[in-house]
């Protein structure tokens, strides 16, 4: 009988288990497969870095709005930031989404606000310095500032960095409970693709200065195409899904209040028309009074 015990075969705890299952595929890999389309539309809006952006922010405590905290995030930007969004209005890239490229992980208000205030004051004291040149060497001019502009340029350039877009999130907003439209807006987005499409004027009323009329509306005409491009590349994906009239009216509508403004600036603060100034009363020895007319 021992002979028989000492052919049964015992475990060995040292010994190791080989598995010998196939190797699982990735679930995702199929549906990454059925799903082209959609990769193309994430590369041109470029989603593929916003969406965990947009997941990081989501877990982040919101502090109430009547504290300080709250309007303290929309000034939470660096140099870095602006200057690139302000590369990125100047020189938009065809087939890029403005939002999604630069605004959507961090929008702010430090960016517009100031933008539209250099544009202001650019504006005004450009405007001064024009009609000072146009006038300049006639005996009848006497120059003097006129500082109504200011008032006149802020409330224009901020009632359409402000106005224009607070209707245009309405309107996208109506439009979205209509029809699903696969990009969306918040108003802040919106409000930082005006204002950073505004910066391009700056320079631009630095060299209407030039007393050339000419000159004065080809960088108009430029300068609109560059901003004009940016609100079109912008908005129009968020339009594209609805009904074809309504889309193209909603861009020619965007496109139009935005070259109302630059050519109401360029006619009102530059091609005003000319005064006729009255000409000096200078007393003579006898007591008269003689007029000079200037020719």
């Amino acid at each position: 009988m021992a002979a028989v015990d000492d052919l049964k075969f015992q475990a060995n705890p040292d010994a190791t288990t080989i598995s010998i299952d196939e190797p699982e595929i990735p679930k995702n890999q199929h549906s990454r497969l059925q799903e082209p389309r959609r990769e193309e539309d994430d590369e041109l809006l470029g989603t593929d870095d916003s969406d965990k952006t947009e997941l990081l922010a989501g877990q982040k405590k919101s502090a109430p709005f009547w504290t300080f905290e709250y309007y303290q995030t929309f000034f939470d930007v660096d140099t870095y930031q602006v200057l690139d969004r302000i590369k990125g209005s100047v020189f938009p890239v065809p087939g890029k989404n403005f939002v999604r490229l630069y605004i959507r992980s961090n929008p702010d208000l430090y960016g517009p606000f100031w933008i539209c205030a250099t544009l202001v004051f650019t504006i005004a004291v450009s405007g001064n310095l024009s009609n000072f040149f146009i006038h300049l060497g006639k005996p009848t001019y006497h120059y003097v500032p006129q500082f109504r502009k200011v008032s006149i340029a802020a409330t224009a350039i901020y009632a359409y960095a402000w106005l224009v877009p607070l209707a245009l999130w309405g309107f996208l907003m109506w439009r979205n409970s209509k029809v699903m439209n696969i990009v969306s807006y918040s108003f802040l987005e919106i409000v930082c693709v005006y204002g950073y499409s505004l910066f391009v004027y700056i320079p631009t009323a630095i060299l209407w200065i030039i007393p050339e009329k000419v000159v004065r509306w080809v960088l108009m005409i430029f300068s609109l195409c560059l901003s004009g491009s940016v609100l079109v590349m912008t908005f129009w994906p968020a339009v594209r899904d609805d009904n074809r009239r309504i889309a193209l009216a909603t861009i020619g509508t965007v496109v139009l209040l935005h070259a109302l403004l630059a050519v109401g600036c360029l006619a009102y603060f530059f091609d005003a028309p000319e005064l006729d100034f009255p000409a000096p009363i200078i007393p003579a020895r006898n007591g008269t009074t003689v007029v000079t007319k200037s020719l």
